[in-house]
């Protein structure tokens, strides 16, 4: 017998037994609820640990925020000219947080087929008056940008890199793969610091990134690079936390870059799916699930949108936004009222307007350098980021948006025929606008503003002035445009429920709604107050991103509930529930 054959029989009897238990009625050891690629670690961890695994997913093809598709468009050279395909990503494109995530690296998913793509260099934010920062993989050649901003900004950058390789290991397993709180990473973290270090460090986890800038800096590039990052959630340049953010997506970069999964991002859901059934998973697709059923006051499985019970004998793991799960898939005498009161201040991030094209050939861009990154910021000073991000938090449509563009071919040439380019870009607008900025914050509507209606009005809008903030530092890209895939915030949620309004994080990475404050205040971990029942999406700690945190902590606590000091576990969990989301007792009314 071949070794494939000696590595596959376990994994074979698993999901014969497992399918033989269903069939009897018995339920699997658990069932996931959504396919994107936190309910696709969560599955995997746990058929590791040889549970049986069912995972539901509503739509007809796993990935949730993680999908690819093809873009076809005639050719260009006349009638005779066959039709061109493009490869888009729906969702998510450039991944360093899953190159980096020690989850993600852990489950070997090289081994079912996953390629990274890097472009040439990492990324760029250009300027109207032709300088340029820019972030490689070669540290010297991040170093030579920065300092054309200020010769002193090369030393100072590489402090920072030397900061972010002592911290690196422990830093990411307290953040990606320990659920809260991380007591083991923490102390490697302290170990790796020292505690006058850890003690500045702490001090710089809540700067804005404008400050850090000034305090570390002499010129613009790195704190627009650093800035630009941070804005990639709807942190603002002085938002408290926003220096954290955007040095850690900054220095993934650095370090790993910010590859794309060859042939496109789907093919990151593709591996994690390969693994889970060649290890006896079973995933369900077009399976939508309406509610978790509850029993003796513990999820004890499922009910699918087409009435069938699909039992649950140890977890059921939701990788759904919060909102979702305990307004509609709990039922609410299951759940605390004081949970509802709590969900009522739940706070989105912003919702996003993203558009796919096809182009006919490579961006024009005024300057060169701009050709070579895989991704592009394109959001003027840090003054202007100040301006956009202040529209943004008066509900107004901003004027000039900070845009994130996405260069695919230059990263993958896989993506289009050669000599064209398969490119990107989104903006980030409010959940609710009120307003338009461009015309001087004048209430809706008004002619030439958004109306905050998902109709073709709006989408027209937002599509001119997305392509006119191109048009300003790449002339002619317009005229290459062979075809559009028009992604508004209201299409971008039809797509994938978790996606609400548009919003990419699962809820904002404001530090109000971060660790023992996400999704609500609590204990900033995967249980929910219903016993057996795990949060696993981006919702939970620690949000958004492609690294699978969420779903490999809820996954890690599941398996400690079952094991030998589960019951115990148990009993301190429902008193720390009923202590947090027990209800204020009212004073007496004045006699």
């Amino acid at each position: 017998m071949g070794t494939g054959d000696t590595a596959g029989a376990p994994a074979a009897r698993r999901q014969w037994q497992g399918r033989s238990r269903r069939a009897a009625g018995a339920g699997a050891d658990a069932v996931v609820i959504g396919a994107g690629v936190n309910g696709l670690v969560a599955a995997n961890l746990l058929v590791d640990a040889g549970w049986d695994v069912v995972v539901c997913e509503a739509q007809a093809e796993p990935g949730g925020a993680c999908r690819s598709a093809r873009l076809t468009v005639p050719g260009v050279d006349g009638p005779s000219s066959t039709d061109l395909s493009f490869g888009i990503d729906l969702f998510s494109a450039f991944h360093p947080f899953a190159a980096a995530s020690p989850v993600l690296r852990g489950l070997a998913l090289g081994e079912h087929g996953l390629r990274w793509r890097h472009a040439p260099t990492v990324l760029a934010h250009p300027l109207p008056d032709g300088r340029c920062a820019q972030l490689s993989t070669d540290l010297g050649e991040t170093c030579a940008s920065l300092a054309d901003f200020a010769p002193g900004d090369a030393d100072a950058w590489q402090e920072q890199v030397a900061l972010w390789r002592r911290v690196r290991a422990p830093l990411l397993d307290a953040l990606l793969a320990t659920p809260f709180p991380p007591v083991r990473a923490g102390a490697r973290l302290l170990r790796a610091l020292g505690a006058a270090d850890a003690l500045r460090f702490a001090r710089f986890g809540v700067l804005p990134v404008r400050r850090f800038a000034a305090e570390e800096f002499a010129g613009d590039g790195a704190g627009l690079l650093l800035a630009g990052c941070a804005l990639h959630t709807d942190l603002a340049p002085e938002a408290a936390g926003s220096a954290l953010i955007g040095w850690l997506l900054a220095m993934l970069g650095q370090d790993v870059g910010f590859p794309v999964p060859e042939g496109g991002a789907g093919n990151l859901a593709a591996a994690l799916v390969r693994r889970l059934r060649a290890r006896g998973g079973e995933l369900r697709t077009g399976t939508g699930v309406d509610a978790v059923t509850v029993r003796a006051g513990r999820a004890d499985g499922v009910r699918l949108a087409d009435g069938t019970v699909l039992p649950a004998r140890r977890a059921v793991i939701a990788d759904v936004d919060a909102v979702s799960l305990y307004r509609r898939l709990v039922a609410p005498e299951h759940l605390p009222p004081r949970l509802f009161a709590d969900l009522d201040r739940f706070h989105w991030d912003s919702a996003t307007f993203k558009v796919n094209w096809a182009l006919a050939g490579p961006i024009p861009w005024s300057d060169p350098r701009v050709a070579r990154a895989g991704t592009v910021h394109l959001g003027g000073t840090m003054d202007d980021l100040t301006v956009l991000a202040a529209e943004l938090a008066r509900d107004l449509v901003p004027a000039q948006p900070f845009v994130v563009l996405g260069q695919m071919t230059t990263a993958d040439p896989s993506r289009s025929p050669a000599g064209t380019e398969s490119a990107w870009a989104y903006f980030h607008l409010p959940q609710r606008p009120r307003g338009h900025a461009g015309t001087a914050g004048a209430r809706l509507p008004a002619t030439g503003a958004v109306t905050g209606r998902p109709d073709e009005h709006d989408v027209a809008v937002l599509l001119e002035r997305l392509e006119r903030r191109i048009e300003a530092y790449a002339p002619g890209f317009t005229a290459l445009v062979l075809g559009r895939d028009v992604q508004s915030p209201a299409r971008l949620e039809s797509m994938d429920r978790v996606l609400h309004g548009g919003a990419l994080g699962g809820g904002t990475a404001a530090l109000h709604q971060q660790l023992v404050f996400r999704p609500v205040p609590g204990l900033g971990r995967p249980e929910t107050p219903v016993p057996g029942l795990y949060l696993a999406s981006m919702s939970a700690h620690p949000g958004g991103g492609v690294h699978g945190g969420p779903g490999a902590m809820a996954a890690r606590v599941a398996l400690g509930a079952a094991g030998p000091t589960g019951a115990a576990r148990r009993r301190a969990l429902a008193a720390t529930h009923r202590m947090l989301y027990s209800m204020p007792a009212r004073s007496a009314e004045p006699g």
